[in-house]
């Protein structure tokens, strides 16, 4: 029988704690920059998008990093743009956060600088171990690099990075030889099962539910590629970033802050199409998480999956987001505080002045699918409800089995992955 550790038991003990005070581990996001020198189809910071660009300065950000320490934030995670254009500057952040005493720092990369040439071999290994080696030198606990699809001249093309596929796995080597363990981000898509799911048109159907049918099916096969893909390449470690993008005739006024969000049709999808996603996504986490860590917890997905599929009962919904309440996004153009990317319409100000417990504790955002945020919102959606009305959750748990186990097997899941900790291989223990 395997004990658990005193470090695990303290943070036990503190989940519980902040679960009786209905507080859940803080979250921040800090958007260093909107610089960017892809030209990705889904991302409004693509570098032919034309407004003015920002780089919030260092001391701005350092005065962010310890307002989060005070306020008790577990996550803190540097996004762009590109992090990596200020890579000696981002670093100083790194190092800055773990001096505050924040355990999980995370960035990532869209791999930028992994592109291979092939007349220029040496030059690339310098590189990749520079990078490497400045990152492995601080508390960095994951790294993410992005990868759009299954088919590597789409991704490429998509990026405008030529031989960044290859490049990237002949860089994964390096990082874990320093000591990094590098997750590949999928951010789903039109293009994640190359031509067969972006040429997918609803007009070429008479019929929605054979039009679902070939979706389903499609998807299914474009996201078996991809993790077959990205195993072979020798990832570790898997994140998926649902469809970044809002239906405006249900946005009540969202007005998103985060130029992450597109409106193209690549990242949009139906309520049905969504449910079809959420339901194949489902089922891939639970056939490949043994053979790779993926973050994405089943428990999330299930809820998503009933909640576009009209499936879930008025007393069962999803989770409110935490957004807001335990979870913040600073946008680099005023370094500002908001609930979420989503939310630009709620200006919060200057995050270092936010003060938590005046604000409004009701969860009941649910109107995207960030899974920054609403993933961890669901997961510990129980642990809250096991305080603050016990008797609903003991209901749920009896009249929907099924997300019980699901919980259940998260809950184990995580723990055997050792909460995704980057700074080590993968090493199943449970």
């Amino acid at each position: 029988m395997t004990f658990p550790t005193f470090s695990r038991i303290s943070k036990i003990t503190s989940i519980a704690a902040n679960c009786c005070r209905q507080r859940l581990p803080g979250q921040l996001i800090i958007q260093i920059t909107d610089r960017c020198n892809a030209t990705c189809p889904h991302c409004g910071m693509r570098r032919t998008s034309r407004f003015p660009r920002r780089d919030m300065p260092l001391d701005e950000i350092r005065q962010m990093i310890d307002a989060a320490a005070e306020k008790g934030v577990a996550a803190l995670s540097f996004t762009g743009g590109e992090p990596l254009l200020r890579l000696d500057e981002l670093v100083e952040m790194i190092n800055h956060a773990g001096a505050a005493g924040i355990p999980f720092i995370r960035t990532g990369t869209n791999g930028f600088f992994i592109k291979y040439n092939d007349q220029h071999p040496e030059k690339f290994k310098d590189r990749v171990k520079e990078v490497a080696g400045k990152l492995a030198e601080t508390p960095l606990r994951n790294f993410w690099i992005s990868i759009d699809t299954g088919v590597p001249a789409i991704h490429e093309e998509m990026r405008g990075f030529p031989g960044v596929v290859r490049g990237i796995e002949m860089a994964l080597p390096i990082f874990h030889d320093c000591g990094i363990y590098p997750a590949v981000n999928l951010g789903v898509n039109r293009n994640v099962g190359g031509s067969l799911t972006a040429q997918l048109d609803r007009s070429d159907f008479q019929d929605e539910q054979d039009y679902l049918t070939a979706f389903y099916r499609l998807y299914s096969d474009g996201l078996d590629r991809f993790y077959r893909m990205v195993i072979n390449m020798g990832f570790t470690m898997l994140n998926t970033c649902y469809p970044m993008s809002v239906d405006a005739r249900e946005a009540d006024g969202m007005q998103a802050v985060y130029a992450a969000t597109a409106t193209d049709r690549i990242v949009k999808f139906s309520r049905a199409e969504k449910a079809m996603l959420f339901k194949v996504l489902m089922e891939k986490v639970e056939k490949y998480r043994a053979k790779i860590r993926v973050f994405s917890p089943l428990t999330s997905l299930y809820s998503l999956f009933r909640e576009y599929a009209g499936l879930l009962p008025e007393k069962h919904p999803t989770a409110g987001c935490r957004g807001g309440i335990d979870f913040f996004f600073v946008d680099a153009r005023n370094g500002d505080a908001f609930p979420c990317g989503y939310r630009g319409e709620e200006n919060l100000g200057k995050y270092p002045d936010l003060q938590i417990s005046r604000l409004d504790r009701r969860a009941d955002c649910r109107r995207c699918d960030w899974e920054c945020f609403r993933d961890p919102s669901e997961q510990f959606a129980p642990m809250l409800q096991a305080f603050a009305a016990p008797h609903r959750l003991i209901h749920r748990f009896f009249t929907d089995r099924q997300y019980l186990r699901y919980w259940l097997a998260d809950l184990r899941y995580y723990q055997a992955c050792a909460f995704f900790n980057g700074r080590h291989p993968r090493n199943m223990n449970g």
